[in-house]
């Protein structure tokens, strides 16, 4: 996290109203959000489908934003290439994916050689020291609070810490990459994650609720993590 405590806002599609990308895009830009999540998700790997390369394309078109793809797909290796020419800003998949470390490899490489980051997201229950071998070569990794699949659930305070591992091992591997975090996430949790460093947040359902002012939201989140990092640096919570 950078001297100003910068803490970005990746507003994730997974609730919205898939009828009217473009509306939902806008209304993402007016909030404030930094940049949009995206969450691919193949039916297999987990039990939900959602979409594949071909719609985020269609948001490449819609936005100039960075956009974050989340691969949950048994395979992220077998379809890189789709989703590389779809032109995302980051493509993080999972260490849990029965893939082995050859293809996991070649995926972060491809990733790198067209010139965008490369991630790995690692599940509630799967330690960070998962992602060692690939460290020096991420540019994102992903802390999921929640069980991958579904959008709504609840935060898991379990997860938290995980996020402070992740931040030193970045630091310590001097590659400058981020750390994210994704499933519950909104203005209740936000101070949470903040206190342990978090460098983007993953907001999804807090930003689609009805009645909800999403730019509201976007500015709680940014505002409450701020301040459990300044708090945790203090050493007052």
């Amino acid at each position: 996290m950078s001297d100003a405590h910068d803490v970005l806002v990746s507003a994730s599609i997974l609730n919205a109203d898939f009828s009217r990308l473009d509306r939902v895009v806008h209304k993402m830009e007016r909030a404030g959000v930094d940049r949009l999540h995206l969450d691919v998700m193949d039916g297999h790997f987990v039990d939900n489908i959602t979409f594949g390369p071909d719609v985020v394309a269609a948001f490449r078109r819609l936005t100039e934003m960075p956009l974050d793809v989340h691969l949950m797909i048994s395979e992220p290796a077998r379809y890189i290439d789709r989703f590389i020419d779809a032109g995302p800003q980051t493509i993080t998949f999972h260490v849990e994916t029965t893939e082995g470390r050859e293809e996991k490899s070649a995926a972060i490489e491809a990733i790198h050689a067209a010139r965008m980051g490369a991630g790995l997201a690692v599940s509630p229950d799967t330690p960070v020291s998962a992602i060692e071998h690939w460290l020096h070569e991420l540019d994102v990794i992903m802390i999921m609070s929640v069980y991958p699949g579904w959008g709504g659930q609840g935060f898991i305070p379990e997860t938290a810490p995980k996020i402070g591992e992740a931040r030193a091992r970045l630091s310590a591997a001097g590659r400058g990459g981020l750390v994210h975090v994704d499933g519950g996430v909104n203005s209740k949790t936000a101070e949470i994650v903040g206190r342990h460093g978090i460098d983007v947040c993953v907001v999804g359902s807090a930003l689609f609720q009805r009645g909800q002012d999403a730019s509201d939201e976007v500015d709680l989140v940014k505002s409450l993590a701020r301040q459990g990092f300044e708090a945790a640096a203090a050493g007052t919570y």
